[in-house]
């Protein structure tokens, strides 16, 4: 039998990035909100996903440091990885900011969190394990999980996921990653920091496949010269265990031992057996369809983050709860756009982007439709410094705004800011050009880049 029924303005189905994102902003509009979690608040990216793989990415860096000093005139030497060391580290870190997000969600009025497994029952109400919480609005913000391929089994030992990859407490000597994607390359530039074997598997063409193809190439160059091991336009065919590892097979009848499998063919939305289905929400393929308000089909009801067909990025799942909270208090506010959504990928050397690739842009303007211009990090003085190879590109609807910027280097993760405000405010070559950029910063290549567009270029580009 049911216990008294609790009323909310809000109530949110899942703690993660878009659903605390959501209770936030809503009890700071002076709304009462209920977050259901079964779990931890914080989500894949605080607990498994964002925090702990960059912070596993920035001890390989150290490690990299260390290994590569006599370069910089430095005497030092790695004498290992120490993994309960690393991982001491990367928890300590998570430790630090979920504590944070409990006292945040908790200092902030009007917000309370229960813990338990949620259903949505109808429109306005979530059962929590026999607890009826009703809200006249109701967010799904159930997140994603690790997806395989069909016939292939996740044992935790030998074919892992990402979620195993976190919590290892020995380096595999040989490891295979099926899928050339954000986590794949991201693992796999970790690893090969650490020192392990790495080879990629990917079915599409290239790595980092949704980014510009001068960015793939860039990549794939870097991960030569990193010894790190891929092969492309390479579908999986099957894996056997063997005596110490693992046996993977692609398309052609080559085979890769191993002693594990990480298997990163992307992530999955969490909604099977949650009542929406029976309830008559709009699915596809087990993704949530909305407007671009973030509706769905039934009345009263958002969804944020993973589950919502588009990136899978935990600051697109926070933008878009707040979004929504802003919305539910009637303040009209404007609809995300996508493709302004800035993209990194924390291998070494990061990738970072924002609009459109140059493919897309000439699908959108015609071939003849669209600038574009390479500035080399060679010519950036604090690129040199650092020991790192890469560009920025720049696309550009031609006598138009820059419609895409793709960027591949050390750090260059710290550039989609201005990059970000520059396509979302559909910046001219000409309105960058004259920003007074800090000498030496990588940061001066992107103005450089604008420079060269207006047709006013200090170095020679392509």
């Amino acid at each position: 039998m049911s216990e008294a029924t609790d009323s909310y303005d809000v109530v949110v189905l899942g703690g993660g990035s878009g659903g605390y994102a959501t209770a936030l902003r809503a009890g700071s509009l002076g709304l009462t909100v209920a977050v259901v979690e079964q779990d931890k608040v914080g989500g894949t990216c605080l607990h498994r996903g964002c925090i702990p793989t960059k912070a596993l990415l920035h001890a390989g860096e150290v490690a990299d440091a260390a290994r590569e000093a006599a370069q910089f005139g430095v005497r030092a030497s790695l004498d290992g990885i120490d993994m309960a060391g690393v991982n001491k580290y990367k928890d300590g870190v998570v430790t630090r900011l979920y504590k944070g997000l409990q006292s945040t969600l908790a200092a902030r009025g009007g917000i309370t969190t229960i813990e338990g497994t949620g259903r949505l029952v109808a429109p306005d109400t979530v059962d929590v394990d026999g607890r009826r919480v009703t809200g006249r609005h109701v967010v799904l913000a159930t997140g994603s999980y690790s997806k395989s391929l069909p016939g292939l089994a996740v044992d935790g030992d030998r074919v892992i996921t990402s979620e195993h990859a976190l919590s290892l407490d020995r380096l595999p000597e040989r490891a295979v990653i099926l899928g050339g994607g954000v986590i794949g390359v991201e693992f796999a530039s970790a690893w090969r920091s650490f020192g392990v074997d790495v080879t990629i598997v990917e079915a599409l063409p290239r790595l980092v496949a949704a980014e510009d193809e001068d960015v793939s190439k860039a990549v794939e160059r870097a991960f030569r010269r990193r010894g790190i091991g891929y092969v492309t336009g390479s579908p999986f065919t099957g894996v056997e265990k063997t005596t110490d590892g693992v046996r993977v097979s692609v398309e052609g009848g080559t085979t890769f031992d191993a002693d594990v499998l990480l298997v990163a063919v992307g992530r999955g939305p969490v909604t099977a057996d949650l009542g929406f289905e029976q309830l008559g929400l709009t699915m596809d393929r087990g993704y949530v369809p909305t407007d671009e308000r973030l509706r769905t089909n039934l009345p009263g009801v958002y969804a944020v983050g993973d589950i919502v067909p588009g990136l899978q990025l935990a600051h697109r799942g926070f933008q878009q709860g707040i979004f929504v909270a802003e919305d539910i208090a009637g303040l009209a506010p404007r609809p995300i756009d996508e493709t302004g959504i800035p993209r990194v990928t924390y291998c070494e050397p990061e990738v970072a982007s924002v609009g459109l690739t140059e493919t897309a842009a000439r699908e959108r303007y015609g071939a003849d439709g669209v600038e574009t211009l390479t500035y080399n990090l060679g010519a950036n003085g604090k690129s040199q410094i650092l020991k790192t190879q890469g560009f920025v590109k720049l696309v550009r609807a031609s006598d138009g705004p820059v419609v895409g910027i793709h960027m591949v280097g050390s750090r260059v993760g710290e550039l989609i800011g201005e990059a970000q405000l520059i396509y979302n405010w559909e910046a001219f070559p000409s309105d960058v050009a004259p920003f007074v950029h800090m000498h030496p910063t990588q940061n001066e290549a992107l103005g450089e880049a604008h420079m060269a567009l207006a047709g006013k270029p200090l170095h020679v580009h392509s």
